[in-house]
């Protein structure tokens, strides 16, 4: 299989969507809050709390959406920690957001540890199942690559359209916009400035705990350590790499999964020849690259990571 086969390939695309997913909720996340002025350096812990709690809940008895429900809660749960700490109380958007992805992996962690503690291999649950869309799977290539994925993949892609639509054509995204451009102009209108920021912050937090919810209801059946993967840290560099835009974000995030899905494809043809460390950093060269190409033109918002003290002029 040469690299054109491998592009050509039905599965290949399939896999490209469904890698995206994670990337996709926790891009869009992030954009949230950072066009609300908040850098949340908490996704990566966040995403690893929203996959446990997300696995647990099915666990022990709750259904798949109910667990991406309380997957979703709990990242909103740390999103408020980390608005009122850098909201409110103006400290540092790197230490506190670097801060609950401490607090938030290790808690999971040690949560997986107090509930399964002689766990060799986590117990594994019945994850969701690919959904076949009548006729549009009959498509060539993006059939199958778009309408034979889990619900949670649909979900990713219309998040994308409903948070382009409420940020760009609704009061409130107006708002959660302008607070992250200019927030002095926002409390002049008397809109509490704070209260927004804190709203987006947990609702961009939710998204990311999805993210992290797919790994271990559609992607994987289980959790381990680890697991996120640095799929976080992507998800920060995806929302400048898309010009902090919804739509832009979701063909950042394709571009990279493309990478990732291509590169393991690749080492099944040339591993023998190349050491499998080149695969494994490929994705990371190459987004590196893009980033270093399209941030040149990316304008982010004004008074993303500014602390703002009400009344102060």
């Amino acid at each position: 299989m040469d690299v054109i086969d491998i592009i050509l390939n039905v599965s290949f695309w399939t896999s490209v969507v469904r890698i995206a997913t994670p990337f996709i909720f926790g891009t869009l996340g992030e954009l949230i809050c950072e066009r609300a002025g908040i850098l949340n350096l908490g996704i990566e812990g966040i995403m690893t709390v929203g996959a446990l709690v997300g696995w647990m809940s099915v666990l022990f008895g709750a259904d798949l959406w109910t667990g991406v429900a309380l997957a979703a809660f709990s990242g909103m749960l740390f999103g408020l920690l980390l608005a009122v700490l850098t909201g409110p109380l103006a400290l540092s958007q790197h230490v506190t957001g670097l801060g609950v992805t401490m607090l938030a992996s290790g808690l999971a962690y040690y949560a997986f540890r107090v509930i399964l503690p002689s766990t060799g291999n986590p117990p594994e649950i019945t994850s969701f199942q690919v959904f076949v869309v009548p006729v549009l799977s009959d498509i060539p290539i993006i059939g199958q690559a778009l309408f034979a994925q889990t619900p949670l993949t649909y979900l990713a892609f219309v998040t994308v359209v409903v948070v382009a639509y409420v940020l760009y054509r609704t009061p409130i995204g107006l708002v959660v916009r302008m607070v992250g451009e200019n927030p002095k102009a926002v409390e002049a209108r008397g809109i509490n400035v704070h209260a927004v920021r804190i709203g987006a912050v947990m609702a961009g937090s939710a998204l990311m705990a999805m993210g992290g919810a797919f790994l271990t209801l559609s992607a994987f059946n289980a959790f381990f350590t680890n697991m996120v993967a640095g799929r976080g840290w992507i998800c920060i560099a995806l929302v400048v790499f898309g010009s902090w835009h919804p739509g832009r974000a979701l063909i950042g995030a394709l571009f990279f999964a493309g990478i990732e899905a291509f590169q393991l494809r690749l080492q099944s043809v040339a591993g023998s020849m190349i050491p499998y460390q080149f695969f494994l950093m490929l994705p990371y060269i190459m987004s590196i690259l893009a980033l270093m190409v399209f941030s040149r033109r990316a304008r982010a918002p004004k008074s993303l990571m500014v602390p703002f003290i009400a009344g102060q002029r």
